[in-house]
């Protein structure tokens, strides 16, 4: 497995590593662009996944930010609120909080406890939450 850097409670990846299996991180983790992810990814603080990466199964976290292009085959189940970035590809979503999806997105059914808010055109399933925004295009 590739080293991670701890600094203080936030781990970070090298750019452009590959973890097989399974990985865990107990508090924040910090994911550089290009970075694959071969099984399932569980943190226990809030994760950020740099562009272009991809995790082949699910993901659990606190919060979590996805980045740009990025690829999710599985399920995002967060407590907290979740942002998926321009172009991003990501099975569904089951957040505590609100949920942020940008343009280009393409997901399958997401559920949120809070506001689910909706920036330009997605491709989604069913959207669930408190309450719904669509802004511009």
């Amino acid at each position: 497995m590739p080293t991670l850097i701890q600094k203080g409670n936030t781990y970070y990846a090298q750019k452009g590593s590959y973890f097989e299996g399974n990985v865990k991180v107990d508090g924040d983790f910090v994911v550089p662009s290009r970075t694959h992810f071969w099984g399932r990814l569980t943190v226990t603080g809030n994760l950020e996944l740099g562009p272009r990466s991809s995790v082949a199964l699910d993901i659990s976290c606190w919060g979590a930010v996805i980045g740009s292009q990025c690829r999710v085959k599985g399920p995002i189940v967060a407590h907290g609120d979740v942002t998926i970035l321009d172009h991003a590809s990501v099975h569904s979503i089951r957040a505590g909080g609100k949920v942020i999806l940008r343009p280009g997105v393409t997901v399958g059914d997401v559920t949120s406890g809070d506001t689910i808010i909706v920036h330009g055109h997605i491709r989604s399933g069913n959207l669930v939450g408190k309450n719904m925004k669509v802004l511009g295009n």
